[in-house]
């Protein structure tokens, strides 16, 4: 096993190659300023401490292999690391001009894209730190739009916004989901009958299933209850891509860019190292609820400053730069070499469900929407099927292959035969992330250390 993670490292080392020669154009870019280098302090030392550092860092799981299937962990494109590490030559800010000039076109530029992808060409949006901060800006705007007016998610979406909610001070409720970890719309109606409803938020691609909330009969609810719509597709938003989603979720995609607000993650989907977000709204007017003065970083152009319609000041440009690099290689289109990748993650989920479908020690969760697949152990009851879980996770991590456990509701699964399972009951449930496009070749391999953790061999 050690051999092929050292396999796959060595196909990733073109990173270090396109980072030098990314690193030296950069140079000539400066070389006519006077050499003004200070040796930085403590360099005697650095191979060690770098060494020791690397050691450490072995103490992880292989996050970048094909058998790590378990949390959304995907490794970043090697141009995009590249192009990362060259930025860190100037370490630009992305706050102002002053600190990030080339860069903060290169975030407009590649924001722009993402906003194209949902079908907007008039929009308000940048870059954040992650998935949080963004949907933070987008409820923060919301209850601007909608003071003390209440919050709504579904049960199964991303506990951020329960959270966010509080630290906003806005009142908040979820409401329930069907089988399939989608948003249950009447229980959503019955939410919004009582007037107290200012911002509903709607999942595509909800962390623990991958469900995509019915987007086109949320929009039709807003028609008659006039709330703002937020979209988190801070996972699932690059399946906008994708050409083979089921006719429900293609659906609830197609009409995304009828929302008020989106949120996307590109540190997820897009091949991007952490921390790289993104929020969008679809009135660019959006931007006065950010304005603000600022007595020294706004002066050196007329131009918009990043900083000017974001809540967070200091940002890493070199997250921008590496957004940037990876979607000039690989552009934001249908049928394009990334939109490939993503589908491949989805036809592996697919088929590893319809294996654990085929096998009666498991209990199939719901088909899968996206690229996430979860299943249960039967068991005569909830803590016996659950303690299986548990002990074919660990069985299948001794073997080379690490998945992820998830406490869900028991009425996810088919038929699975808990005496005591009741209204409102969960069980723990074995999950796999299959979002890397290498799974799919995989999933057979994966499938055989499921069965031997399990002892069906």
């Amino acid at each position: 096993m050690a051999g092929v993670f050292w396999k796959f490292f060595a196909m990733n080392d073109p990173a270090m190659e396109l980072a030098a020669a990314g690193l030296e154009r950069l140079r000539q870019s400066f070389a006519a300023l006077p050499d003004g280098r200070l040796a930085p302090p403590g360099m005697a030392g650095a191979a060690a401490a770098l060494d020791e550092a690397a050691q450490r860092m072995g103490d992880n799981y292989p996050y970048f292999h094909p058998l790590y299937a378990g949390q959304m962990l995907k490794p970043p494109h090697p141009v995009a690391r590249a192009a990362y590490a060259m930025a860190m030559m100037v370490n630009p800010n992305n706050h102002a001009l002053d600190g990030g000039r080339a860069s903060s076109r290169m975030e407009v530029e590649a924001v722009r894209e993402i906003a194209g992808m949902f079908g907007w060409a008039e929009y308000l949006g940048h870059l954040t730190s992650g998935g949080t901060f963004a949907n933070l800006e987008a409820l923060w705007v919301a209850g601007q739009m909608a003071p003390g007016k209440k919050v709504v998610a579904s049960e199964q979406a991303h506990y951020t916004h329960n959270r966010i909610s509080a630290v906003l001070r806005l009142p908040f409720a979820s409401v329930g989901t069907d089988a399939r970890g989608r948003m249950d719309v009447n229980a959503l109606e019955d939410t919004l009958q009582t007037g107290t409803v200012g911002t509903v938020v709607a999942t595509l691609g909800t962390t623990a299933v991958g469900a995509v909330d019915p987007l086109d009969e949320i929009l039709a609810l807003r028609e008659k209850y006039g709330f703002r719509l937020h979209v988190d597709a801070a996972y699932g938003g690059y399946f906008r891509l994708a050409g083979n989603l089921d006719a429900e979720a293609a659906r609830a995609f197609a009409q995304i860019s009828e929302a008020d607000s989106i949120v996307v993650d590109p540190h997820k989907h897009g091949l991007q190292p952490y921390g790289c977000g993104c929020v969008l709204f679809r009135d660019p007017a959006m931007g006065r609820w950010y304005k603000h003065d600022s007595p020294y970083t706004y002066f050196t152009s007329h131009e918009l400053h990043l900083g000017e319609i974001s809540l967070e000041c200091s940002r890493a440009g070199a997250s921008a730069v590496a957004l940037w690099t990876t979607q000039r290689l690989l552009p934001l289109s249908v049928d394009g070499e990334f939109a490939r990748g993503i589908e491949k993650g989805r036809a592996a989920a697919l088929q590893l469900h319809g294996m654990i479908a085929g096998e009666e020690y498991f209990a199939a969760g719901p088909a899968p929407e996206l690229d996430i697949v979860v299943w249960g152990v039967r068991g005569k009851t909830l803590a016996e099927s659950s303690q299986r879980a548990h002990e074919i996770f660990d069985r299948a991590a001794e073997g080379g292959l690490h998945l992820a456990l998830a406490h869900l509701p028991a009425r996810f699964f088919a038929e699975p035969g808990w005496i005591d399972a009741k209204p409102g009951s969960t069980v723990t449930c074995l999950r796999s992330v299959l979002m890397k496009p290498e799974h799919l070749e995989w999933v057979p391999e994966i499938w055989e250390r499921v069965r031997q953790a399990a002892g069906r061999n």
